[in-house]
């Protein structure tokens, strides 16, 4: 299974286009690199992928990845559909540039599909796509040799929702398991996590690699950075640090590869020279760039 981190940033990717905090003024002036919107590809034979998530970044990032390059035909593309964790824009808004596309794929929870109802019916204006139920028993084969299971980890709405329904206890988010039926490599891909589960323990325990949401470093992170009044900056993610954080949870499962992503722009984890990249680092956990690809 190969794996390509296409984008590692949080919504408005980094910098942010309308904040000038320290982090975002530092990446414009060339001392910290730039990153896109979270989004990445998965492949179990290097001719079938599909994304996970799709950003509003995803030409960009489709350009700058050979292996999802067109041909050899002129409108053939390696690209079989879409695995979406949630409904949140900066995961999502990428659907449209796809929209020239025919014959893809996109599994999502029921609560995803439902709330994307208008997106959907534009989008078949252009070309048919299947959507299929993410949560269903059992789970799902993927061209290539993928076998993926969804596993709810949250229950975050995504703001434009103009009424919670279905309620908040629905799945709204999910991650994602997916095992390489040919070299048995398991890859979890969760980058939103609400709440700490045992399921999502047994998930990572099992693992050969996670992606994880490292959204926020610190529960009070963006009212610090921006200098506001501090409140619960992480509703819907978990922080990175804290008694509830995910590096105390990751840390316990030494024997896998754990990767943060989905890094917000006030994320002190985004300076390779920070104190907290150096901490999270001493536990083993990792922090790439745009365009790493990992081989499991």
């Amino acid at each position: 299974m190969r794996v390509v981190l296409l984008g590692t940033a949080a919504g408005g990717g980094f910098p942010q286009w309308n904040c000038a905090c320290a982090l975002c003024a530092a990446a414009r002036a060339g001392e910290l690199p730039s990153r896109t919107q979270e989004c990445a590809a998965v492949t179990g034979n290097g001719r079938d992928w599909w994304l996970l998530n799709a950003s509003p970044d995803l030409r960009t990032q489709l350009i700058a990845t050979p292996a999802l390059w067109p041909g050899p035909a002129p409108r053939v593309t390696p690209l079989r559909g879409v695995l979406l964790t949630d409904a949140e824009a900066d995961h999502v808004a990428g659907l449209t540039e796809l929209r020239g596309a025919a014959d893809l794929k996109v599994y999502a929870a029921p609560t995803v599909r439902a709330v994307l109802a208008p997106v959907r019916a534009a989008l078949d204006r252009y070309t048919t796509w299947e959507w299929a139920d993410s949560l269903a028993d059992g789970g799902f084969v993927l061209a290539g040799g993928l076998v993926v299971t969804a596993h709810p980890v949250g229950v975050k709405i995504p703001k434009y929702v103009p009424a919670q329904v279905p309620g908040p206890a629905a799945p709204w988010v999910t991650a994602y398991r997916i095992e390489d039926l040919a070299s048995g490599g398991v890859l979890v891909y969760a980058p939103c996590v609400g709440a700490w589960s045992p399921a999502l323990e047994e998930l990572c325990a099992e693992a050969d690699c996670v992606l994880l949401d490292g959204t926020f470093y610190a529960d009070d992170e963006m009212g610090t950075a921006l200098r506001s009044g501090a409140g619960q900056a992480a509703t819907g993610h978990l922080p990175v640090t804290g008694p509830d954080g995910t590096l105390a949870a990751i840390a316990r499962h030494l024997g896998v590869r754990r990767i943060y992503t989905h890094l917000n722009n006030t994320n002190p984890l985004l300076d390779p020279a920070s104190p907290a990249r150096a901490r999270v680092a001493e536990e083993g956990v990792e922090v790439l760039p745009d365009g790493a690809e990992l081989v499991l």
